[in-house]
């Protein structure tokens, strides 16, 4: 009987890598595949921020500069459109795709700063209540409760009745009232962890609760927070979109999607495309974002990686 010696090892390794590589690389392509709408929808997102970033550059006008003559021209394949702009123009004259292009780096703002501050605020208090529980897990939740109790639109036109409507103070108002979904969300998966063996074994080696909670805890809920903010940025530029359409947002002439859909409201029947295009626009953009938070989901999820 012929023993396989080191060299035979070797070969049979040699044999197997690149079907291993070919495994490795379709296993890539397949799991891209099931995650294609996702994909689709990172790519949207990266062109709107691309747009975003880029406003002066790619803008084929100045969003303010106004031209009477050509006010209310329609879009380039209507009837009576021009080709200096694509997409027609509004009351005043001033270019639609220029203003849409130039509005898109208010709402990506808004909804990038928003999170952050909301995921900052509702973390923080979800790991406290969580891993410390007792009186100040009763305090969090009682915080929480009365910010979801609380009607959102009364809050955000107190605010804006005292600071004023401005961009920043729109931040402030969506900022510091979206973190209790974090919180809930970060508490409950702290009540879980900080119960799991490794941390009892971290907590008998005398490490600190900062210390824990910072290389034990928060480290096991990464995955859950990066899905819930990317699904929140959605939700933040409708609501951006939702106050600026109210006049508690972004104030004119400062292009905002929602200030431009509530000015395109008063030619709707005549003047489709100027509610139509903002719309699309916002339409579009949390559409990408709901795509590819449903996709990250999926990627950093232990439970769905088991099925590919």
């Amino acid at each position: 009987m012929e023993i396989a010696g080191p060299a035979t090892s070797l070969e049979q390794m040699a044999r197997g890598a690149p079907r291993t590589r070919r495994q490795s690389v379709g296993f890539i392509f397949k799991r891209i595949w099931r995650l294609r709408a996702g994909v689709i929808g990172a790519l949207v997102v990266l062109f709107m921020v691309f747009l975003a970033i880029f406003a002066p550059v790619v803008s084929p006008h100045d969003p303010y500069e106004q031209d009477i003559l050509a006010r209310l021209t329609p879009p380039v394949w209507a009837d009576g459109g021009s080709t200096d702009f694509i997409l027609g123009t509004d009351r005043v004259g001033r270019d639609v795709l220029s203003r849409l292009i130039f509005g898109s780096r208010v709402s990506l703002t808004v909804g990038a700063v928003a999170v952050g501050i909301a995921a900052t605020i509702g973390v923080f208090l979800g790991l406290l209540g969580g891993y410390y529980g007792r009186g100040l897990d009763s305090l969090v939740n009682n915080a929480v409760n009365l910010m979801m109790a609380f009607p959102f639109m009364l809050l955000a036109m107190a605010t804006v009745a005292v600071l004023g409507p401005s961009f920043q103070n729109m931040i402030i108002v969506l900022g510091f009232t979206g973190w209790p979904i974090y919180t809930r969300v970060v508490r409950a998966e702290t009540l879980r962890l900080r119960e799991i063996d490794f941390v009892s074994a971290a907590r008998a080696l005398g490490m600190t609760n900062v210390r824990i909670i910072t290389r034990h805890v928060l480290p096991n809920i990464y995955n859950a927070i990066i899905v819930m903010a990317s699904l929140e940025v959605a939700r933040m530029i409708l609501l951006e979109s939702f106050l600026s359409f109210l006049g508690l947002g972004v104030q004119p002439p400062t292009p905002a999607w929602g200030s431009l859909l509530a000015e395109g409201r008063l030619y709707i029947f005549d003047m489709w495309w100027l509610a139509t295009f903002p719309g699309l626009a916002i339409f579009m953009t949390t559409l990408g974002i709901n795509l590819t938070g449903d996709a990250l989901r999926d990627l950093l999820d232990p439970r769905m990686r088991n099925l590919d």
